[in-house]
């Protein structure tokens, strides 16, 4: 079987990181690496809940050269976590923080600074390339979330197919700062193995709000690439914050309407590239959203249409994968996107998306966050209503239904429009199915009924 390095980068004085206020060299992350696998049990996968981007990173790694499997939920619930010790019994953590969690835990050790010159690096890990070492869970936004394996091979080679697209190989090595968890699949990729093998440096922090995120681009050297979600990205855009300038902008986890990418191409004066994928594929296509309209496959992908749907296959998506979403292919190597196949609700026999809905409804001045939500029967009863969860101080419900029947089917009104103080999304900016159900239980401090 064949093996691949760890890391792309064979000088161990390259820079891998930005860590702690200072530059971090490959050498000094292959040693903390080292030191890291050293610490942790002799068997058992391990959930790696680090929220420093590079503690990630060398906890990945750790588990590699140990040769443990890394598990990646999306959330760290009670019963999410009653339900991995299950399936997996000997599971233990690996934190950075104060994790309240029922698991074992492994705390983060305090790294040493960058060693002398001359220190012993240790030799570069291969990692066989068919080696299962990731499992990835869903968001939980479409159902229960459910958990997908990764091996190296097919981590590595979407690094390198992504890395390529983005035009991050040779030259310059660019800065990375990402707004989102390296835990889930899009920040895995796009975060961490942008890192370990798509020639970028990882900055280790995961700023989240505005002046945050300035301040941490304004603290590397161009090019800069922004790794970010449409949640963070309308909030940077929204703020009086001055941003530093950038060379490209990376956006997924959501649809992105087309003025919010113009905006944030206008203000932040660089392209922006949206990324297609799912966690059960990885990532699988990307485009321009200001210039085009229709999603590239990456290199050796390929469609095919499976009962209802598609299957996506080739490439570095090694396992053929089901895709839940409504897409329309285009020629031999890509497609246009139609919405999420849970996405689509039919109301009095017409037709709408979720997607469509909550643009409309982010488009109202003053509405800063919000979300469409269709219960089902088993929450809702036999007659189930749109519901629309809005955080929009200062506006009414009655003047957010007034704005909303200029640009929506008077059928897809929310019954009930729900006021909110904020939406508890998920880091990544999405909002699991249940998260939205306890919404609707627990009522809200407005309510207008949005009758039609």
């Amino acid at each position: 079987m064949s093996a691949t390095a760890l890391v792309q980068a064979t000088d161990p004085a390259a820079l891998f990181a930005f860590y702690d206020g200072a530059p971090r060299s490959m050498g000094q992350f292959l040693r903390d690496v080292s030191r890291v696998a050293g610490l942790l049990p002799p068997t058992g996968p391990v959930l790696n809940a680090c929220s420093d981007r590079y503690h990630f990173a060398v906890g990945l790694g750790a588990a590699l050269v140990a040769d443990r499997m890394t598990v990646l939920p999306a959330a760290y619930a009670a019963e999410t976590i009653k339900a991995l010790r299950t399936r997996m019994p000997d599971l233990y953590g690996l934190s950075d923080g104060d994790l309240d969690i029922a698991l074992p835990l492994v705390p983060f050790p305090r790294l040493d600074p960058e060693a002398p010159a001359g220190s012993l690096v240790p030799p570069m890990p291969h990692i066989p390339s068919g080696r299962q070492v990731v499992m990835v869970f869903t968001s939980g936004t479409t159902g229960t979330p459910a958990g997908h394996v990764k091996t190296w091979g097919s981590l590595v080679a979407g690094a390198y197919a992504e890395a390529d697209r983005l035009g991050l190989s040779g030259g310059a090595a660019w800065s990375l700062v990402a707004t989102v968890p390296p835990q889930h699949m899009y920040g895995l990729e796009s975060s961490v193995m942008l890192g370990l093998h798509g020639g970028a440096v990882l900055h280790a922090a995961r700023p989240f709000y505005p002046k945050d995120i300035a301040e941490t681009l304004a603290s590397v050297p161009r090019p800069r690439l922004l790794v970010t979600s449409p949640v963070h990205l309308r909030a940077l855009l929204t703020s009086a914050v001055a941003t530093p300038p950038l060379d490209a902008i990376l956006c997924a986890t959501a649809p992105l309407p087309l003025a919010l990418a113009e905006q944030a191409e206008e203000r932040l004066g660089a392209p922006l590239y949206e990324i297609y994928g799912a966690t059960e594929a990885g990532q699988i296509a990307s485009r321009c959203p200001t210039r085009e309209e229709d999603w590239r496959l990456f290199p050796g992908l390929v469609l095919e249409p499976r009962g209802e749907g598609f299957i996506v296959r080739g490439g570095h998506v090694q396992t053929p994968a089901p895709l839940s979403d409504i897409i329309e292919p285009v020629g031999p190597a890509s497609f246009r996107f139609h919405g999420r196949g849970a996405d689509i609700v039919n109301v009095a026999g017409k037709r709408s998306s979720i997607a469509f809905l909550e643009q409309q409804l982010l488009a109202i001045p003053g509405v800063l966050d919000g979300a469409f939500y269709m219960p089902d029967e088993d929450f809702a009863g036999p007659v189930a209503r749109l519901t629309a969860f809005v955080v929009a101080p200062g506006l009414s419900c009655a003047a957010i239904e007034t704005a909303l029947r200029a640009r929506i089917d008077p059928v897809f009104l929310p019954r009930p429009l729900m006021l909110v103080d904020a939406l508890p999304r998920l880091a990544t900016g999405k909002l699991p199915l249940e998260t939205l159900r306890r919404l609707l239980a627990s009522g809200a401090r407005d309510v207008g009924q949005g009758h039609g």
